[in-house]
C-alpha cells in the first residue's frame, strides 16, 4: 500500500475510487471498501480521505477526537487490500471548490473509471455533489457510480459517531463490535507521580495525542505492546480521585502484568482494550485502593489467560 499526502502528486491512467473520512475504518467502511475491491475489475484501488476532518475546519468541532490517526487509517485500509491511500489536506479553500470542478480535479489526476460511495456521501462546496448529481455526472462523464447501502448491526447503522459514543461510555465491547476488531490506543510512556510504584503496582503513564478518542473513565483489561514485547495489563483512565481531588484532565496509566524489563520511558506503548472491569471511583485511602487493584489484576489475568 502506498500512502500519499496530496492528490496533486499523482498522475494515474485509471482507477477504482472511493472518497470519505473513513475515521476508525469500522465495519461500515470495510463493507464499502470490500464492495469496491470485489468489483474493481483489475483497476488500481484508491481511497481519497481528508485531514483535518471537514467538520473540524468548517464547524470548528472541538474536541475533534479522531478514532485513528492518518497513518493508522492508511495502514488499516492497506490491510483490507487498498493499493493507494491519499490523505488530502482539507482547508477552507478546498471546501469552496464546486462539485463539478472537484470532479475535474479527480479526473485530471486519477482518470477514475468507477466511484463508490455511501448513501450519505456528497462532495464539493456546500455538499452540492450529492447522489443525484453523481448519478447524472456518471452518465455525462462516463464513469460507473456505485452506491453502497449502510452497514447495520442489530438494526443499527454503524458509523464513526456511534464508535465515539461507545468509547465515551467506556463500552469497549460495543466498540469492538462496531470496528470488527478490538480498539487500540497508542501513546508515549512519560514519567508520572510515581504513586503506583510506591504502592507496589508500577504503572506506565501514557501521553496520548490530544485529538485522539479514547475510552471513558474506568478500569480496563488490556494488552500492552511495545517494541520489546507484549503483556497483559490493567489500565486506569481517569482523574485518580483517591489522590487528586480537583483534577479535570484524564490520565491513562497501564500496569503491565509480569513485566520485568527496564523502564519504558519515551517508548511507544499500544494498548488493546478487551473489557471494562469497573468504573473509576474514590477510595477512603491507599490500602482500600490497593486491595481493589489486586482484585482488578486477578480478574484481568483470568480474562486474558
Amino acid at each position: 500500500m502506498q500512502h500519499l499526502p496530496d492528490l496533486r502528486q499523482l498522475q494515474l491512467t485509471g482507477c477504482a475510487l472511493t472518497i470519505g473520512s473513513f475515521d476508525g475504518v469500522h465495519r461500515g467502511h470495510r463493507a464499502l471498501i470490500q464492495s469496491m475491491l470485489e468489483s474493481a475489475a483489475g483497476l488500481p484501488s484508491v481511497v481519497l480521505t481528508f485531514f483535518p476532518h471537514p467538520s473540524v475546519v468548517l464547524r470548528e468541532r472541538r474536541p475533534s477526537y479522531y478514532i485513528t490517526s492518518p497513518d493508522e487509517k492508511a495502514a488499516r485500509l492497506g490491510e483490507l487490500g487498498v493499493e493507494l491511500v491519499i490523505t488530502q489536506p482539507f482547508n477552507r479553500d478546498l471546501s469552496r471548490v464546486e462539485a463539478e470542478d472537484f470532479l475535474d480535479l479527480l479526473d485530471h489526476h486519477l482518470q477514475f473509471k468507477a466511484l463508490w460511495a455511501g448513501e450519505d456521501f456528497a462532495l464539493g462546496h456546500q455538499r452540492r455533489g450529492n447522489r443525484l448529481f453523481l448519478e447524472q455526472a456518471s452518465r455525462t462523464r462516463g464513469f460507473e457510480f456505485h452506491l453502497v447501502p449502510p452497514f447495520k448491526l442489530e438494526g443499527e447503522v454503524v458509523s464513526s459517531t456511534r464508535v465515539r459514543e461507545a468509547l465515551r461510555a467506556g463500552d469497549v465491547t460495543r466498540v469492538s463490535e462496531y470496528l470488527g476488531r478490538r480498539f487500540s490506543l497508542p501513546g508515549t510512556v512519560r514519567r508520572g507521580a510515581g504513586r503506583g510504584k510506591g504502592l507496589g503496582i508500577p504503572t506506565a503513564n501514557l501521553q496520548i495525542w490530544e485529538e485522539r478518542a479514547y475510552p471513558g473513565n474506568g478500569v480496563y483489561a488490556c494488552t500492552a505492546a511495545a517494541g520489546v514485547g507484549s503483556w497483559p495489563a490493567v489500565v486506569n483512565i481517569g482523574t485518580r480521585p483517591t489522590f487528586e481531588h480537583s483534577a479535570s484532565t484524564a490520565v491513562v496509566e497501564a500496569h503491565l502484568l509480569d513485566y520485568v524489563g527496564g523502564d519504558l520511558y519515551d517508548q511507544e506503548l499500544v494498548l488493546t482494550f478487551f473489557e471494562r472491569l469497573r468504573e473509576e471511583r474514590r477510595f477512603p485511602g491507599p490500602e482500600e485502593l490497593l486491595e481493589q487493584i489486586r482484585r482488578d489484576i486477578a480478574r484481568a489475568r483470568a480474562m486474558l489467560g
